[in-house]
């Protein structure tokens, strides 16, 4: 659409203008604003709603004001975005850094800065771009290498001796950084200058990390404890040098503790998953490495003071509760008391007791001599020899009756075992023979009822085959019947249907001839089938010469099928 000027005053007469001036009267004057607004409609009404297709790049998440600003880019332009604030709540595809999206619009410019820019209303994923395609591929064989896996996480030192830092020396990462550190707790800090971006940014950094893990333990440059691979916020382009895997492999490979502080929060590169902490800044990953200082020594003074008072509370409490425990116990002579009374009573009573037990023990004694010098042991001994000697022929006389009683009893029994014996074995003998002579009997039986079974089956076949016999249309043919059948072999059972039949065969008892109805073709010679086949026999041949002997029939016969 042409631009329109917007109207100005008349121009004076041509008299009144100097020749010099008369060709720049003629062009329009233009404001900024003027010239701005009329690019701004011209651009309006010819494209009005869009539709772009790119990869969004510079996501940074909402403005504190709820807009949200980044770019759509390919290959060859990119474009500035914008979504507003109440459209942003509306969008079901939130913008992510790196995502190919079509973005529905209208394009305008912004007159602040001099650009045009298209005011999204609405987003639709289309894929992942190229960088986050390569990203994710990258990511992907790397985690099953096992670099990313937690188990190779190290724990960061809580106070370490120093601070190594991977970042550019010029930029606001560093200041931030020693800012940090100076305010939490100051250490001394070993800064590897690097470039962070552009050709040659990934191997600076991962030449850098592996230089401080080079240098020995105690050696003139002292060695980090933990180090801090950092770099301010930019596009996945800006940050793509910590994406590579040589940066990823020495962050994996070094023995340092490392931190990674890359982009701000909302930025996510190959090195944060490799590191054993990731910082969401770097001012954050300052504040992982160190404490703060203030609060150390406040805790470790609180914690000195809880001690003291703790310890000062408990030796006080000791002392009130020995102090209680010394009131409530008892002095010496009232414990020992009681204790030498008992003992005076003992004594007292030990002397009688002791008599008494002695008068005790010498009335049982002198019992007991008396009981033994009523029952002296000579006496019992002398007895017990006595009684041995009248009873010292009866156990070998009982021994020997009981050893013959128990041997005729033995004898007794081997005769009746011999008998059982011969009784059980003529049983055995007579049960054999009766089954010898069942068994007999029925293999006499079963050959009986086999020979009838046979003779039975045999009256029943030759029955069956004089039946088949008498059934059979051979045995018609034999009493002078003819079998027709047509050319394709099928009975021909009605006259009607030898008349519409090109040829005709006629089976006999003994053999076949061809045929043709009235009107037909000279039959074919006679074909011998079914008993005739093969070679002819005597009976045939003689069946032959009387068929050749035969008078031809009357002229007045002209056909087999006649009425």
């Amino acid at each position: 659409m042409p631009l329109v000027p917007p109207p100005r005053p008349a121009a004076p007469p041509a008299a009144d203008i100097p020749p010099s001036s008369v060709l720049n009267a003629n062009q329009p004057e233009w404001s900024v604003g003027e010239l701005a607004g009329a690019l701004k409609r011209t651009l309006e009404d010819a494209f009005g709603h869009v539709r772009l297709r790119g990869e969004i790049s510079g996501y940074r998440g909402q403005h504190g004001s709820g807009h949200a600003y980044f770019s759509l880019k390919d290959g060859q332009a990119r474009i500035d975005a914008v979504v507003w604030k109440g459209v942003f709540g509306r969008l079901r595809q939130k913008p992510q850094e790196g995502l190919e999206v079509v973005a529905t619009g209208r394009i305008t410019t912004f007159a602040g800065k001099s650009s045009y820019q298209i005011v999204v209303e609405s987003l639709e994923p289309a894929g992942l771009g190229a960088w986050m395609a390569l990203l994710e591929e990258r990511k992907k064989q790397l985690a099953a290498e096992g670099l990313f896996a937690p188990e190779h996480k190290r724990a960061i030192p809580y106070l370490p001796r120093v601070v190594g830092v991977v970042t550019s020396p010029t930029g606001a990462v560093i200041r931030d950084i020693l800012h940090r550190l100076e305010d939490r707790f100051p250490r001394p800090v070993l800064v590897w200058p690097v470039r962070v971006q552009g050709d040659g940014a990934a191997e600076e950094v991962a030449a850098a990390i592996r230089g401080f893990n080079a240098l020995p333990a105690g050696g003139p440059i002292p060695r980090p404890d933990v180090l801090i691979v950092a770099r301010g916020g930019g596009s996945i382009e800006d940050l793509w040098a910590f994406n590579e895997e040589c940066v990823v492999r020495a962050a994996f490979a070094s023995a340092i503790p490392l931190i990674s502080a890359v982009g701000h929060e909302t930025d996510t590169t190959l090195i944060d998953h490799v590191s054993d902490r990731r910082a969401p800044t770097p001012t954050g990953a300052a504040e992982m490495a160190v404490p703060v200082r203030a609060d150390l020594i406040a805790a470790v003074a609180d914690f000195a003071a809880r001690g003291i008072g703790a310890v000062g509370r408990r030796i006080e409490r000791d002392r009130s509760d020995l102090r209680a425990l010394a009131r409530a116990l008892p002095s010496a002579d009232t414990v020992l008391a009681a204790k030498r009374q008992r003992l005076d009573l003992a004594e007292a009573r030990l002397a009688p007791a002791l008599a008494a037990g002695a008068s005790r023990h010498r009335a049982r004694l002198q019992l007991l001599l008396d009981r033994l010098a009523r029952r002296s042991p000579d006496v019992a001994l002398a007895n017990a020899r006595a009684r041995l000697a009248r009873i010292d022929h009866r156990p070998l006389q009982a021994l020997r009756n009981d050893v013959q009683r128990r041997g005729e009893a033995l004898v007794q029994l081997g005769r009746r075992l011999v008998v059982a014996r011969d009784a059980s074995l003529e049983r055995a003998r007579a049960l054999q023979g009766r089954r010898t002579d069942r068994l007999i009997a029925l293999s006499d039986r079963l050959a009986q009822a086999g020979a009838r079974g046979v003779e039975r089956r045999r009256d029943r076949l030759e029955g069956l085959a004089g039946l088949l016999g008498s059934l059979s249309y051979r045995a018609v043919l034999e009493r002078g019947y003819v079998l027709v059948r047509d050319a394709a072999g099928m009975p021909v059972r009605r006259a009607a249907d030898a008349a519409a039949a090109l040829r005709l065969s006629l089976q006999f008892a003994d053999g076949t001839v061809a045929a043709v109805p009235e009107g037909g073709s000279e039959p074919a010679a006679p074909a011998r089938t079914g008993r005739q086949v093969g070679p002819a026999s005597a009976s045939g041949r003689a069946a032959d010469k009387r068929a050749a002997a035969k008078p031809a029939p009357p002229a007045r016969q002209r056909s087999l099928f006649d009425a």
